[in-house]
């Protein structure tokens, strides 16, 4: 399986890239977000064979279709090391709850019951296997610079704390994430972690991240990698837990499943339509976004306005006005024309011509937004119906999905919507919903202190000259060249 750029100038003299040379190296040389060349098919006789898997089993058989450059023995053994009981709590993983108080046929897919309580471990565990693994075999070090607007720094950080030849420098936007959040990543005290403040927003920290990584001389020298859903082996990890989801609701061949998916830089949601595209049967994947809604005006006008900032809300990991991910499914929605996608995105804003417009009906796609008294009001209402605590975010995705199975039926397709993070990471949003008689959520023993432990974190304006020289001073040894 070999791989190609958004934008087309993929892959140097070589040719198409191999996985792992794309593992470590996130965005592509011309700017562009890498993508297999050919997708691979999954038919009816493969879903019934997977069908009973335990995670771990069908996380390998979805990803050897896409690596051919790792021994299968060794993905294998990656893959069951990683999904495991005692790291994600259950032994399926991803264990559905029906919510049928809200609506029948609606169900909640646990995907934060990893080290940091947020759905990003499913894919960041597996990435930091994969890193130590690739370095190991190559015996060199990365230097991996990320971007994050709450959950992804921390389940990065948690996955690549104290890996061999690696180091971790994570752009986070200054008081713009939960008390939780920050903690959860600024109390880190290992000495390969460091966490940069930054002076703005999420969306002045993943350009400083692009900034860098299109600075090739720069980033070859210090060997740079990224975590973010640019690099596609997080996208990729993602793409199993749709495949679990749909076992999970259905019975056998030939049903149809839908998926909610809380969007802010269309990572989550882009893993379903590749699993959708590779042969999943979903009917619709439901785009919910919040205020920051330049996701939801793309899939209702056909025009991609990118904002001047994000609006800070109750759901911060979705506040973010250029959705970085979005540009692999403007690709294939362009029928992979990649100077039309390069001239698209490198000229930010876009309208697309009413018939490339259309053409998102063919994907399945539908989108809605939340407000913070929307989120409010369906936190309160799972809580009072179901019992059960949702986060913000979750709580958009729930808005959104109930909204959709209103206006458009589906009689006999279940409505899976992805859970985002745990309650306990949003408390004082959760208090406001719920008010202070309802218990606090709950939260794991060795994580009761989070909030008072010593902090680690370094003020950071946004500017990519001034990340470049920290990193120069900070990077893990050896890791220049020559």
């Amino acid at each position: 399986m070999k791989y190609l750029s958004t934008r087309g100038d993929a892959t140097g003299a070589e040719g198409p890239r191999s996985f792992c040379d794309i593992l470590l190296e996130g965005l592509a040389p011309d700017g562009g977000l890498y993508l297999p060349v050919q997708l691979p098919q999954v038919d009816a006789a493969t879903l019934a064979r997977w069908r009973g898997l335990h995670y771990a089993e069908l996380a390998f058989e979805i990803l050897r279709l896409f690596i051919d450059d790792i021994p299968p023995a060794d993905l294998e053994r990656l893959c069951r090391a990683t999904y495991t009981e005692s790291v994600f709590g259950t032994p399926q993983i991803t264990p559905l709850r029906p919510l049928q108080p809200l609506g029948d046929g609606l169900f909640l897919q646990a995907l934060s019951n990893g080290p940091t309580l947020a759905f990003k471990d499913m894919a960041m565990q597996l990435l930091g296997a994969l890193f130590e693994y690739e370095l190991g075999r190559r015996g060199t070090r990365l230097n991996i610079l990320g971007a994050t607007s709450g959950d992804t720094g921390s389940a990065a950080e948690h996955a690549m704390r104290g890996k061999r030849g690696l180091a971790v420098f994570m752009l986070s936007p200054a008081g713009r994430m939960s008390p939780f959040q920050q903690a959860q990543m600024y109390s880190l005290q290992d000495a390969n972690i460091h966490n940069l403040a930054v002076d703005g927003v999420f969306d002045d920290c993943q350009d400083i991240v692009k900034a860098v990584s299109a600075d090739l001389a720069f980033k070859r020298r210090w060997q740079i990698g990224t975590v973010n859903s640019i690099n596609w082996a997080r996208l990729l990890a993602q793409v199993v837990y749709y495949f679990a989801g749909y076992f999970q609701a259905t019975t056998g061949p030939g049903q149809r499943v839908s998926f909610a998916v809380p969007s802010g830089n269309f990572g989550n949601l882009c893993a379903g339509h590749l699993a959708r595209m590779m042969g999943l049967p979903i009917s619709r994947l439901v785009l919910a976004t919040n205020e920051n809604d330049v996701l939801d005006e793309f899939f209702r006008t056909g025009t991609y306005r990118v904002r001047a900032g994000a609006v800070e809300t109750s759901s911060p990991s979705m506040d973010i006005s250029r959705a970085s991910n979005f540009e692999r499914f403007v690709f294939e929605l362009l029928g992979r024309d990649p100077a039309r996608t390069r001239a698209l995105f490198e000229g930010g804003s876009f309208t697309l011509a009413p018939e490339e417009h259309r053409r998102c009906a063919g994907f399945g796609i539908v989108s809605g937004r939340s407000t913070h008294a929307d989120r409010l009001a369906t936190m309160r209402e799972v809580w009072a119906r179901c019992g059960l605590m949702v986060d913000p975010h979750t709580a958009c995705g729930l808005k959104v999905a109930l909204e959709v199975m209103r206006e458009h039926p589906e009689p006999g397709v279940p409505m899976i919507v992805l859970e985002t993070a745990q309650p306990a990471k949003f408390e004082v949003t959760l208090r406001e919903a719920l008010g202070p008689q309802a218990p606090a959520p709950g939260r794991p023993p060795a994580l009761q202190d989070l909030e008072s432990r010593p902090r680690r974190c370094t003020p950071m304006p946004a500017d990519a000259a001034a990340v470049k020289r920290y990193i120069e001073t900070h990077a893990v040894a050896s890791a220049a060249a020559a």
